[in-house]
């Protein structure tokens, strides 16, 4: 399995998203640069420019018509996928965290940090309203003033937003009425990442606790425990297998003091049904922050502290292979 090396960043990448076909992997960074590639051959398609910091998370509608990106500089973006124009510029109080389109492509939402001085804020804006766009005021803002929120996606069909929480718990905040609906608490550490399943009806969740967990997007029961020794950065569920692959390591900050061999910088394969870890890929040099399955489940990509997105595309007997149970 020989990977595909994207070298589009001079800093960490932050987050990879693929569009909903696949022939489109979106990268953004700490170096203000949103890349779009060619996931079929690594090419560079083009660049977004336009963020004055670094740029924490991206998303792409289901028609791929606009990309959303959430930076540092208190601002999240709106830009044309084809032409990389700047089609609308929301401005915040403090760093936009996470970011992501509802299903239709017509409402997005976006979490602020909780930073000099400023709470953290769930804000809504419908993009059919050029008014909301021009004033800068969404239609729903839910304050979190307890515990910030860290990774948020859609659930299914736009009707709530699952986020989670730096101390380790899930709500789902309504789109409509901006309450909370549900909550859970299964980690005990802060939540790095939240990725769905494609047909929305599960969640993965990654977690500084050294575990990463399956749950029920609608009901937000608890299926299923991965446990490994590292923080783990983020997971993704595949489409097509039964199978869940995860990035970590331990913190960047730790890196430099202990060897290469003990950063435990792999992506692991584990099944989604028995727990078990069957699998691991090697190649960053440093910890991993964001994985990706390809929607057709074929392959899939990791993006690492090193400023390297990988894309790997599977052998033939990946999917010949059963877990002996």
């Amino acid at each position: 399995m020989r990977p595909i090396l994207l070298q589009g960043h001079e800093r960490s990448i932050t987050q990879i998203k693929y569009n909903r076909e696949g022939d489109l992997l979106f990268s953004v960074a700490k170096d203000t640069v949103t890349n779009v590639w060619y996931s079929v051959n690594g090419e560079r398609l083009g660049t977004y420019n336009g963020h004055t910091g670094a740029v924490w998370c991206v998303d792409c509608d289901w028609d791929t018509k606009n990309v959303l990106t959430g930076s540092a500089d208190n601002s999240c973006r709106l830009w044309d996928c084809q032409t990389g124009k700047q089609l609308a510029l929301l401005e915040t109080n403090s760093a936009v965290r996470t970011c992501g389109f509802d299903f239709s492509g017509n409402i997005i939402m976006f979490s602020t940090d909780k930073q000099m001085g400023y709470q953290c804020f769930l804000n809504f804006f419908d993009l059919r309203d050029p008014q909301q766009i021009e004033d800068n005021q969404p239609y729903l803002s839910i304050p979190c003033s307890d515990h910030k929120i860290t990774s948020a996606v859609w659930g299914p069909l736009g009707e709530y937003v699952i986020a989670g929480h730096e101390n380790g718990e899930f709500n789902q905040f309504s789109a409509k009425s901006g309450e909370i609906v549900k909550k859970a608490k299964e980690h005990t550490k802060q939540i790095n990442d939240i990725q769905s399943s494609v047909d929305l009806t599960m969640i993965i969740s990654a977690s500084k606790d050294n575990t990463a967990k399956l749950f029920d997007s609608a009901s937000l029961e608890h299926i299923k425990t991965f446990r490994t020794e590292r923080p783990v950065n983020s997971a993704a569920i595949s489409p097509d297998m039964d199978h869940v692959v995860m990035g970590g390591g331990q913190e960047a900050m730790e890196v430099t003091t202990t060897s290469t061999r003990i950063g435990k910088f792999e992506a692991r394969f584990f099944h989604a049904a028995y727990e078990e870890e069957f699998g691991r890929v090697k190649g960053h040099f440093g910890p991993i922050n964001c994985v990706a399955f390809h929607p057709d489940g074929k392959s899939y990509s990791s993006g690492g502290e090193d400023g390297y997105t990988r894309i790997h595309y599977f052998d033939p007997q990946y999917f010949d292979f059963e877990l002996e149970a």
